[in-house]
């Protein structure tokens, strides 16, 4: 991956909030050092000041408890002390001149207004530096007490060097990150970016490929990816409702047309003029019947009607169900069996979208269910689901062609010479998608079994 800057990486979001988080890390490690080298340097700077402030504390008192003699001995004691090599000791009478100590002269200028003097002197030749403190005697004599602040200063410059260069340290790596970590975004967002223009040019089935780390990232590309399947099936849907309206309405339409023509150029009695009439009619409500309910599997899938959903017990539901085909079932000479459970089933959703849901799985199995052949209704609980299932023996449906019923228009070739436009299925299956729930079709043998698996309220 080359790291080379270019315009497309600065104007890049990501990598002008990297820089501004560079910049506060930096900020905060500098907050961090100066303090640091306030509680080092400082801190030995303020520990040389007391113990020369003690020193020239405790040689006064020696001059003014025991007099001149005792303290030339004292000082004299000290400067040739081994652990007393950069202390500072001058003490020189009312004209500055040397009296004893290990400075040659009095520090310049002669300040005497003020106790703290910082001062440059030469020993073995070599220039150092300085801090004591001052004081007048009685009898005229000067004192100065102080130590070499060389080694300190030294020290105090080491430490300022490694403040800064862990600053710069800070920074580069800082800089080097944000670069590193926006390439790295900009190339997911770029591989985003380029699968979703090929999919803008038509290629529906192109996915972003995921990383494998399961970052946010990755959630949001998953995400993404199921949006895409949804779109591409609704998408393939829609273009196979297209081919089943052209392929399925063909028919009607043509037949329409030809009794039309047939009305206007009839010569025949009014009888015959009324049957083509009533059978043009009839043509029409069929394909009146077809767009309506196409309407209706597209508001139930637009989720509008959740605005009427609310708690409601699928058992009395079911049982006006039973009442109402029962009739029906009874003129086929079918047995519809129907055990209405003890305990309520409810759930929250549209009572009269459930209603034609059902309505159309049971008219479908009296419909195809033989004479003398049974129907079985059975409603039980699942846990946090009420399971719905309706079993019938009619000749059921082929295991390959158990989901492809579900669609829109899709027929067995059995049954396209029967009445029917094939949206009875694809309507329940938008009913129950909208309730969240599950629609599953298997063999009862003989005969099909529709399970729906609806939750229940919670």
């Amino acid at each position: 991956m080359s790291f080379v800057p270019n315009r497309k990486l600065f104007r890049n979001s990501i990598f002008r909030l990297a820089m501004v988080y560079a910049g506060l890390f930096s900020l905060s490690v500098i907050l961090i050092f100066t303090f640091m080298y306030w509680a080092t340097a400082g801190y030995m700077k303020r520990q040389t000041e007391n113990n020369i402030a003690s020193e020239h504390i405790d040689l006064v008192e020696i001059y003014e408890q025991s007099g001149l003699p005792l303290l030339l001995n004292v000082i004299n004691d000290r400067i040739f002390q081994p652990s007393s090599t950069s202390s500072l000791y001058l003490l020189t009478d009312i004209s500055y001149q040397p009296v004893v100590g290990n400075l040659k002269s009095w520090p310049p200028p002669e300040q005497t207004d003020t106790p703290w003097v910082s001062f440059t002197y030469q020993r073995n030749g070599t220039q150092h530096q300085g801090l004591g403190q001052q004081v007048l005697l009685n009898n005229g004599y000067h004192l100065l007490v102080g130590q070499d602040t060389r080694e300190l200063q030294k020290l105090q410059h080491l430490i300022w060097d490694a403040m800064l260069g862990g600053v710069i340290i800070t920074l580069l790596l800082a800089l080097v990150g944000g670069f590193m970590m926006s390439k790295t975004m900009m190339h997911r967002i770029e591989a985003i970016n380029k699968t979703c223009h090929r999919i803008i040019d038509g290629d529906l089935t192109q996915r972003i490929a995921v990383s494998g780390g399961n970052d946010d990232f990755d959630k949001l590309i998953q995400t993404l990816n199921r949006m895409l399947d949804q779109i591409e099936e609704l998408m393939h849907g829609i273009k196979q409702v297209s081919d089943n309206i052209a392929h399925d309405l063909r028919t009607p339409l043509s037949r329409l047309r030809r009794r039309l023509d047939m009305l206007r150029i009839s010569e025949q009695d009014k009888d015959v003029q009324e049957l083509l009439l009533d059978q043009a009619i009839n043509e029409a409500d069929g394909l009146l019947a077809t767009f309506k309910a196409l309407l209706r599997i597209s508001e139930v899938e637009s989720g509008s009607r959740k605005a009427n959903f609310q708690d409601l017990d699928l058992v009395p539901i079911v049982a006006d169900l039973v009442e109402l085909y029962e009739p029906l079932a009874q003129d086929k000479e079918q047995q519809l069996n129907w055990q209405q459970p003890p305990a309520p089933a409810t759930l929250c959703g549209d009572r009269d979208l459930l209603f034609q849901a059902l309505s159309n799985i049971l008219d479908n199995a009296i419909k195809y269910t033989p004479a003398l052949g049974s129907i079985q209704i059975e409603l039980k609980p699942q846990g946090k689901q009420v399971e719905l299932s309706i079993s019938d023996s009619g000749p059921g449906i082929p295991v390959a062609e158990q989901e492809k019923v579900l669609e829109r228009f899709y027929r067995l070739e059995l049954n396209r010479a029967s009445p029917g436009n094939g949206l009875g299925l694809s309507l329940v299956a938008a009913i129950i998608n909208l309730h969240q729930g599950q629609i599953h079709l298997t063999d009862n043998h003989p005969g099909l079994r529709i399970t729906l698996s609806l939750p229940v309220s919670s």
